[in-house]
C-alpha cells in the first residue's frame, strides 16, 4: 500500500511538472513581428496589441521610415508580416525583386494629397512650378492621376496607375517634376511649389490632409493598405487573428475618431 501511494504521488508530481512546463512554453511564445510605418499603421497596431494579447497572440511592432525594408525583411523572414502598403506597390516590389509576398486583409485607405507651403490653391501654382512626386513606380503613377484629376496635367492613358512623367500628354503650366523618396518629401515641401505626399508621411509631419491638402483623393480610392505576409505563413492562426483584429469595429472606430477622414477604413 505504501509503495502504491508513493507511486501515485510521484505520478501526480510528474503530471503537475509537465503542466507547469507547458504553461511556461505558452507564456514564452515568440511574438508575431510586424513591420509598419509610424503613422497611421503603427498607431493602429498599438490599438490591436492588447486585444491580441488577451487572445494569447503577442505582437511586436517594428517601425520603418521607408517602404523597401519592410518588404525585404518580410521576404527574408526577419518579419512575420507587414502593414504599410497598397497592392500596386506590393505587385511592383514582387516583380522587381522576384518575391512572392501576398496580401492577407485590406485595412484602410490613405487618400494621397497635393500640398504646398507657398500657395493656397491649385490655381495659384505658377507656370514652371517645381512639383515633387514619390519616386516609386506605383506612387508616381498614382500621383500623376491625382494631378490629372486636379486639372494640372493630362495623361496619355487617363486611367493607368503605372504611368511615368514621360506619359504626360499635356502640361499647360509647364510644371517641372522631381521624383524623390516618399519619406523625405515632407521635409523638402517648404523648398518647392507643391508636392504629392502619402498620407502616412503627411500625418507624421503634422499636416492635416482634410484642411492642408490642395487636392485629395476621394473615399473611393482603390489604393487600400494591406496586411501582407508570405505564402508559407499567410494562414498562420496568429496572422489571421491579427487580420481579424485590424478589420474589427474597434479599429474602425479608432480610425474614424483619430484621423478625421485622413484615413478611411476599407470596405
Amino acid at each position: 500500500m505504501i509503495r502504491r501511494s508513493l507511486l501515485l504521488s510521484a505520478a501526480a508530481v510528474l503530471m503537475l511538472g509537465a503542466c507547469g512546463q507547458g504553461g511556461k512554453e505558452k507564456a514564452g511564445v515568440a511574438p508575431l513581428l510586424v513591420g509598419a510605418t509610424a503613422v497611421p499603421h503603427a498607431e493602429i497596431l498599438e490599438v490591436v496589441k492588447p486585444i491580441l494579447a488577451a487572445e494569447g497572440v503577442p505582437i511586436e511592432i517594428k517601425v520603418f521610415n521607408d517602404y523597401v525594408q519592410p518588404n525585404v525583411q518580410l521576404a527574408e523572414k526577419r518579419l512575420d508580416v507587414n502593414y504599410f502598403q497598397t497592392k500596386p506597390y506590393l505587385d511592383e516590389f514582387n516583380t522587381a525583386r522576384g518575391a512572392d509576398l501576398v496580401t492577407v486583409a485590406g485595412v484602410h485607405v490613405e487618400p494621397l494629397g497635393i500640398y504646398s507651403k507657398k500657395h493656397t490653391t491649385l490655381a495659384a501654382i505658377p507656370n514652371g512650378a517645381q512639383v515633387v512626386l514619390p519616386n516609386d513606380a506605383s506612387n508616381t503613377g498614382r500621383a500623376l492621376l491625382l494631378l490629372q484629376g486636379a486639372g494640372l496635367i493630362t495623361l496619355r492613358d487617363p486611367t493607368s496607375p503605372l504611368q511615368t512623367v514621360r506619359d504626360i500628354a499635356t502640361n499647360p503650366k509647364g510644371l517641372k517634376f522631381q521624383e524623390v523618396e516618399a519619406a523625405t518629401i515632407p521635409r523638402i515641401l517648404p523648398q518647392v511649389d507643391a508636392a504629392v505626399i502619402n498620407t502616412n508621411y503627411a500625418l507624421d509631419a503634422g499636416l492635416k490632409p482634410k484642411t492642408d491638402a490642395l487636392s485629395l483623393e476621394g473615399a473611393d480610392s482603390p489604393y487600400v493598405n494591406y496586411l501582407v505576409a508570405r505564402p508559407d505563413n499567410r494562414n498562420d492562426p496568429r496572422v489571421q487573428a491579427l487580420a481579424t483584429a485590424l478589420r474589427s469595429q474597434a479599429v474602425k472606430d479608432f480610425i474614424a475618431g483619430k484621423y478625421d477622414g485622413a484615413v478611411i477604413p476599407a470596405a
